[in-house]
């Protein structure tokens, strides 16, 4: 071996050793790759990539599942890497197992399924003190899971109770310019109108942001509902660029125009968990405000005398998913739906050995398999009249769905057992490998969809 050449494996060997590998396994994985002689250290950029061994990451029930497992650096192949890897039903716990990464790459047997539903493979690796992480999820006859929520008898007379009441509180609009927000195109307003909740003249409200295009005309609504957590919100300004009146509102009847600060503070104060304030009582858990006051800004909407009065969409993205299912359900003025992987599909999921919905109120404890302090009687009694599912059964119109097979906030079972029982025209995007996120086709193809609905040009 030339001077030269012994340098550059040296360099590259001693990269290799960095990374984590042995020094026998560095020489074997590297001893062919040059590099420039000048390469002293680097930083690798590491993907562990796992993948089913069917191209649509979908089996039928009791069809056996692998996966194969890759670790590149600057994607070129690591060998000789020690993984840690849990393959088991997604959400679940199930036993680590080690294994050395040969040159063409690591096959587990994921197994298969006795009923409709989804394993995952879980692969880290350490590479220079820092663990890397890939995911794969194999789908066992999606189509066939059902909810374990039971759908309660007085179901509908209880949100017709809720909407009854709503009914009977004063819209009492407040509408606030906001000059440095509006476009040449677009009025951007802070808006609030009467909610239920609150007690004597001291009404809850809900707030928002109203999009409203300057052309004088009359136009489409979309409502544009929330996902989890408190934030600010600043308007859906390019679907009104379009020709759409929009509405963007918050769900903690607070106003979303205040600094980023309170929402901070409010997230990690009063707010923090509030998906299980008042569990126990159906009248008084905290989504019950949240999907009447849904409903309530579909009011506003639909007062305007810009609004065509015909056409009102909603849309969403996780918790805004299952708003949007709720809101479609609840209002028979919504005409379509979009949303992404909506939340609080199937909560109880759990308790019957398989991935529930988010907030995962009901699963155990992941250590020590201890029941959730949620999974009480009467809460899972409660989550009946607010699980998504039952909302889903009762839907009337178009919906559009997008989501991945990698979801482990909103996990793919509960996704399902929501979609599979909406019995109006429905359609499903998959972005398979996508976990909680989404890709800019998935944006492309529902907005076109959007377009559509709503009959623009």
């Amino acid at each position: 071996m030339k001077p030269t050449r012994l340098l550059q494996f040296a360099a590259f060997a001693g990269l290799a050793v960095s990374l984590g590998f042995s020094q026998e396994a560095a020489s074997d994985s590297f001893a062919i790759t040059p590099v420039p002689a000048h390469a002293q250290a680097r930083v690798a950029a590491v993907q562990v990539r796992v993948a089913p061994d069917r191209p649509d990451w979908t089996y039928q029930v009791g069809e056996p599942a692998t996966f194969t497992v890759n670790v590149t650096a600057d994607n070129h192949p690591l060998t000789g890497a020690r993984v840690r890897y849990q393959v088991g039903p997604e959400m679940l716990p199930a036993d680590e197992k080690t294994a050395t990464l040969p040159a063409d790459g690591l096959v587990i047997d994921g197994g298969t399924l006795k009923a409709p539903g989804f394993i995952r493979c879980a692969v880290t690796v350490e590479v220079a003190g820092k663990t890397y992480r890939g995911v794969a999820t194999a789908g066992f006859s999606p189509e066939k899971i059902q909810p374990t929520q039971t759908d309660p008898a007085d179901f509908d007379a209880f949100w017709q109770a809720g909407k009854d009441e709503l009914a009977k509180i004063p819209l009492e609009a407040r509408r606030t310019l906001m000059p440095d927000a509006c476009t040449d195109t677009v009025n951007v307003y802070h808006v609030s109108v009467r909610n239920v909740g609150g007690w004597g003249k001291n009404f809850a409200r809900v707030y928002g942001i109203l999009c409203m295009p300057k052309a004088p005309g009359r136009y489409p609504a979309v409502l544009g509902v929330p996902g989890a957590g408190v934030r600010p919100y600043h308007g859906l300004k390019d679907l009104a660029a379009r020709g759409v009146i929009t509405l963007q509102i918050g769900i903690h009847g607070i106003p979303v125009n205040l600094p980023q600060e309170t929402y901070d503070q409010l997230g990690v104060g009063a707010l923090s968990g509030y998906n299980v304030f008042n569990l126990d009582n159906r009248d008084a858990y905290y989504y019950r405000r949240v999907y009447l006051g849904c409903v309530r800004a579909n009011d506003f909407l639909v007062s305007l005398p810009e609004y065509d009065g015909e056409n009102l969409l909603v849309t969403g993205g996780s918790q805004g998913g299952q708003l949007s299912i709720v809101t479609a359900a609840l209002d028979p003025r919504v005409k379509a739906l979009a949303a992404y992987y909506p939340a609080y599909c199937d909560v109880t999921g759990y308790l019957h050995g398989r991935a529930g919905g988010w907030p995962h109120l009901t699963r155990p404890d992941a250590k020590t398999g201890a029941a959730n302090r949620h999974a009480t009687p009467e809460k899972i009694a409660v989550t009946g009249y607010y699980d998504a599912v039952n909302f889903a059964r009762r839907l009337k119109v178009p919906a559009h769905f997008a989501w991945g097979y990698n979801d482990e906030t909103c996990p793919p079972t509960s996704l399902y057992a929501a979609y599979n029982v909406i019995t109006s025209p429905k359609r499903l995007l998959l972005a398979l490998e996508t976990g909680h996120n989404t890709v800019g086709e998935e944006h492309t193809v529902i907005n076109d969809w959007i377009g559509e609905q709503l009959g623009l040009k």
